[in-house]
């Protein structure tokens, strides 16, 4: 797959980090606040594990 079209998902998905982060905020959440935090870590890992792996070109 080209790197290029790995690094727009990537970005896709940076923002929908954002969406989960403002449902974090809500205070009515419950048990699914488990939830929301399980996703954020495996999001932020898999975004650490794209830039390790595909590190930005320096120009």
């Amino acid at each position: 797959m080209d790197p290029q079209i790995l690094r727009e998902r990537i970005a896709l998905i940076q923002g929908k980090r954002d969406s989960l982060l403002r449902l974090l905020e809500q205070p009515n959440l419950g048990t699914l606040r488990i939830d929301v935090n399980q996703a954020l870590e495996e999001m932020d890992d898999l975004i650490d594990e794209f830039k390790r792996t595909f590190p930005e070109p320096t120009t």
